[in-house]
C-alpha cells in the first residue's frame, strides 16, 4: 500500500507519488525533488491552483512549523512553476 499525504494547498489527500515535497533548507523553502531531504516536509499537488492557495494561506509555514515570514523566494516559485506545473498541465 502506497503512503498517502495531504496537499497543503487544497487539503486533498493523494498518494505520495502524486505530490511534490517542500522542506526548509538554509532559511528558505525549497522543493525536495527526490523527497529525501531531512526534516519536516509539506506536500503539494503539482498544480498552479494548489501552489497559489498554499502561498496565499501561508500553509507552508504551518505545515513545516517555521516562522510565518519564511516564504518561497521568487526564483523558487518560478522554478517549480516551470519544472512541475507546466509539465503536468495536460
Amino acid at each position: 500500500m502506497e503512503p498517502v499525504r495531504t496537499c497543503v494547498g487544497c487539503r486533498g489527500r493523494a498518494s505520495r507519488a502524486a505530490l511534490i515535497r517542500v522542506v526548509q533548507h538554509n532559511d528558505e523553502l525549497v522543493f525536495d525533488e527526490r523527497a529525501v531531504m531531512p526534516g519536516r516536509g509539506a506536500w503539494l499537488h503539482p498544480t498552479s491552483e494548489c501552489l497559489d492557495a498554499a502561498l496565499r494561506r501561508r500553509a507552508f509555514a504551518r505545515a513545516l512549523r517555521v516562522s510565518p515570514s519564511l516564504d518561497f523566494p521568487e526564483a523558487a516559485t518560478a522554478q517549480i512553476t516551470e519544472r512541475y506545473i507546466h509539465r503536468n498541465k495536460g
